[in-house]
């Protein structure tokens, strides 16, 4: 069984930073793409950043230049890096993880709990 374990979200105030954790966990062929969702109340999930096992990576407009993703394949985890944070970013952010169970396998979406991140004015 595949798990996603977040960490690192908390308060912060406005122009701070924070730093996410993901680590994958269970048995898997490998991990195609990992990255950060976030939900804000009343908004839907929407892409964050993430990074391929190639090290491509994509933002969203409102995130680039103030967060960073990275990855480090050996140990199957994200990272996001987010500074000069805003209230705006306040959200739940979600880990997320499309990996192949075995090497022929389809490409499956796994997703963590959940972490809070809130940014005070």
């Amino acid at each position: 069984q595949v798990q996603l374990v977040e960490s690192g979200g908390g308060l912060v105030q406005a122009g701070g930073s924070l730093r996410l954790s993901c680590a994958a966990s269970g048995r898997f062929f490998t991990i195609n793409v990992m990255g950060w969702y976030r939900q804000a109340p009343g908004k839907q999930r929407e892409l964050v950043a993430a990074v391929t096992s190639g090290g491509t990576t994509t933002y969203s407009d409102s995130v680039k230049g103030r967060f960073t993703v990275s990855r480090d394949n050996a140990k199957n985890t994200v990272y996001l890096q987010m500074n000069t944070l805003k209230p705006e970013d306040t959200a739940i952010y979600y880990c997320n993880a499309e990996l192949r169970l075995v090497q022929s396998g389809p490409s499956i979406r796994y997703w963590g709990q959940g972490t809070q991140v809130t940014v005070s004015s």
